[in-house]
């Protein structure tokens, strides 16, 4: 069975997809890297290549016969979502309140509710060398991240290691990346915001039950006590980077730090090696 990391932030602009990129890249195993920060997805602009597969995703929404209702509310009443409500006798669906659970098919009295597919977005593959990139996109408008990341996350590969790249932050959409994954690595920056928000990134991931190691990016920027907050917490610092102006130029125009300054290499296999060595303390 696969080993899946997922590398997160408290908030963006921290690094979290220089990290997840290149770490599936510098790895000599087969991977998978799965873009799940669906409104933004961006890891496909490190690659080349063109997508090998596009296909939509669906989830399941009500349709209701308004015809043969009779007004009686008992799907209002059932939708823990309040994504059903009752305008003069007649239920009105709100699609993106509605998570697909399918309690106003089974509260109607009539039976005529039914359920239709209906598109949330796109799910990508491009195969580069020995990495699989799997990329979800949200459909504007549309307000189901969380069930996107799932099916993403359902995508059955043979592959030894999963790298997720999360949506930052802390919402429904980090929480269903981050869900269940053997190992969390938080990018942070030792500013005041980025302190803040690791702290709360933290507290997610304890709620979650979930391992957590810290990378400290651009760390010559700051004088936040991460390092202090980090030991209080027996939390480990996995690695340390500073700001280097020519690894944030060959983010901006899309190439990947491996190719564009070698010299990071190095520094890439042992961040990852660190990974797996604190992996290896886990019980799961």
């Amino acid at each position: 069975m696969a080993k899946t990391i997922a590398i997160a932030s408290g908030k963006g602009g921290t690094g979290k997809t220089t990290f997840a990129v290149n770490l599936a890249c510098v790895s000599n195993k087969p991977v998978v890297l799965l873009d799940c920060d669906v409104e933004a997805p961006n890891t496909h602009l490190f690659f080349s290549k063109q997508w090998d597969t596009e296909d939509e995703v669906y989830v399941n929404s009500p349709v209701i016969d308004e015809k043969l209702c009779v007004g009686c509310g008992e799907c209002q009443k059932h939708c823990r979502f309040k994504a059903i409500i009752l305008l003069r006798d007649k239920p009105l669906v709100t699609y993106e309140l509605c998570h697909s659970c399918g309690a106003c098919v089974l509260a109607c009295p009539s039976n005529i509710i039914s359920e239709k597919p209906r598109a949330i977005g796109v799910k990508r593959t491009l195969q580069s060398g020995k990495l699989k990139l799997i990329q979800g996109e949200l459909n504007i408008g549309e307000a189901r991240s969380s069930a996107l990341i799932d099916h993403l996350k359902r995508v059955t590969v043979e592959r030894e290691i999963v790298f997720i790249d999360a949506p930052p932050g802390t919402s429904c959409a980090t929480i269903a990346a981050i869900s269940d994954v053997d190992y969390l690595v938080l990018v942070t920056e030792p500013t005041p915001l980025g302190f803040n928000d690791l702290k709360l990134a933290v507290e997610m991931a304890a709620r979650l039950n979930l391992k957590v190691g810290v990378i400290i990016n651009k760390s010559d920027i700051g004088k936040e006590p991460i390092k202090k907050y980090c030991r209080d917490k027996e939390i480990s610092i996995i690695a340390e980077m500073g700001y280097d102006q020519s690894l944030a130029k060959a983010y901006s125009e899309g190439k990947l730090v491996l190719q564009a300054l070698p010299e990071y290499q190095e520094k890439f296999n042992s961040i990852l090696s660190c990974i797996y060595k604190e992996m290896s303390k886990c019980k799961k």
